[in-house]
Formats: structure tokens, sequence, C-alpha cells
């Protein structure tokens, strides 16, 4: 199985149980991100039946990096409901990934709203 889909889908799953309230949004986003990248549907029932520890995220390139936090936030704003605990998983998954913590609040305010690539999340990086 494809270790960098696992990963992603594992951060989601954890990131949509940091409220307690698996929302049906936040399920069909990751069964979705799943069926995009053929990883099985029978994996993913696992992972959320017994999520793994996320470890660490440095080995992941930039490009899977940026994808992970997109996604992260994606997944906060499925249920239209931004709770506190989401923000501070979303921000403990964000310094992993080597960005300020801060990105969190920038993007749950952007995405959506402006083009991805105008998001400008360089300036959001830990140097």
């Amino acid at each position: 199985m494809d270790i960098v889909t696992k990963k992603k889908l594992n951060i989601l799953i954890q990131l949509a149980l940091a409220d307690k309230d698996f929302a049906a949004a936040e399920r069909e986003l990751i069964y979705r991100i799943a069926e995009e990248r053929n990883y099985p549907r029978e994996a993913v029932q696992e992972l959320i039946d017994h999520p793994e520890p996320i470890g660490t995220l440095g080995a992941l390139s930039e490009r899977q990096k940026v994808d992970y936090l997109l996604s992260s936030i994606e997944l906060v704003l499925a249920d239209h409901r931004v709770v506190e605990s989401e923000i501070v998983m979303s921000q403990h998954i964000a310094i992993k990934l080597g960005f300020f913590k801060h990105v969190v609040d920038h993007l749950i305010d952007k995405l959506g709203k402006v083009p991805v690539q105008d998001l400008q999340l360089g300036s959001f990086r830990q140097v």
C-alpha cells in the first residue's frame, strides 16, 4: 500500500476525530481522497477504527507537505463548523510539516476564496 496516502488519510482521520464528531462530510472527503489514490476502502475503515500515531512528516516532499496541509484545512471546513480542537490539531500538523502555526488561520480564512496558487504559503514556512 502507498505509505504517503496512508499517512495523509491517517492525519485526516485524526483531525476528523479531534472534535469528537466525525461528520459525514469529513468521512466523505476522506473516502474521496482514498478513492482518487486507489487506496482500498477497507484499509481506510481499518484506519478509522484504529488510527495510528502521526509520527514525523519530514521525509515528505514540499509538494506533499502542501498537499497534506491543504487537505487538512479542507477537512476542517468540510462540515462548515470550525472548532477550537480542530484548529489546535491543524496547527500541530502544520508545525510537523514545517509551517508556522498561524498558517492555519490564514488558510481557514482564504481557502476556497482565492486560487490556491495565490495563498503564498512560502511566507509561512519555518526556516
